[in-house]
């Protein structure tokens, strides 16, 4: 089976693909140096000549501040690229994947938000998030929606390379303790993404089980360096774009616990670096 997948070249998708073809499908991996998604006609050609059974759409606008002060160009990405691929979709009767986020939630609930929650992004980044999802319901009959948080990889930027990387040289991490969410392994993500293709078509979460704020984060990938972690405030660290306070999302048990899945990642890590 063929499965097209947009955005190969990122954090995601380049533990997807390989992931996708060890189970045995036939893999397309664009970016854009061979698709740009923002071309409706060039997506709608490539789709027809390639004919996949399923696109999962990992291209994305993903810088969350930036987004506050380039919203055209996240929109451009974000929701009209999105419309190409779902049109090219729709046209050729492929499954459509779409990768959102848990930033189109606004953070007021007190207990894990379910697919059927109402969305209120509180940022650009989640704003146009939500645009997208809204597109792909729009022109696609058959579509899955996965809602993802918190994402970390071995071949991105992301809060656990960050944490390690400032440790190195720091004798002390101030890190926010006040926003809580459940941090997703790539690669859970993938495999997720592929336990969607036996449920129902619709809008899932697919995310790491369990949560923490973004210190008890911090605590665990450093707890067996000798920084010192101390919690602080979202006040204390201001960001262009604000965050919801409460992240939590119910996934089904589609994923592990995240603790669990950071410690599959730090090994695989530690391995890699030492080869």
């Amino acid at each position: 089976m063929k499965i097209l997948v947009t955005g190969a070249n990122g954090m995601l998708g380049q533990d997807l693909c390989p992931i996708l073809e060890d189970v045995g499908y036939e893999v397309i991996e664009t970016d854009i140096n061979n698709l740009d998604i923002t071309n409706a006609q060039a997506v709608a050609a490539f789709i027809k000549q390639e004919a996949p059974v399923i696109v999962i759409h990992c291209a994305a606008y993903t810088n969350v501040d930036k987004a506050e002060e380039d919203l055209k160009n996240a929109e451009r990405i974000n929701v009209t690229g999105t419309e190409s691929v779902a049109k090219a979709c729709a046209e050729a009767g492929a499954v459509m994947v779409y990768i959102s986020t848990d930033y189109v939630f606004d953070g007021t609930k007190n207990s894990p938000y379910t697919p059927e929650d109402k969305p209120n992004p509180v940022n650009n980044y989640g704003l146009t998030k939500l645009k997208g999802e809204e597109v792909v319901k729009k022109y696609c009959e058959k579509y899955y929606i996965a809602r993802t948080s918190w994402l970390y990889g071995h071949h991105g930027k992301n809060f656990v390379e960050t944490m390690i990387s400032l440790a190195k040289d720091r004798p002390e991490l101030k890190v926010v303790d006040d926003q809580i969410g459940c941090p997703t392994w790539t690669v859970e993500l993938a495999n997720g993404i592929i336990k969607l293709f036996d449920k129902p078509y619709g809008t899932y979460h697919v995310c790491g089980s369990g949560s923490t704020s973004w210190y008890g984060f911090a605590k665990e990938i450093l707890k067996n360096c000798e920084v010192k972690i101390l919690p602080c405030t979202t006040e204390e660290f201001p960001r262009p774009a604000r965050r919801p306070k409460y992240s939590i999302m119910d996934n089904g048990k589609i994923c592990r616990n995240w603790q669990d899945a950071l410690k599959d990642y730090m090994e695989l890590r530690f391995e890699e670096v030492n080869a």
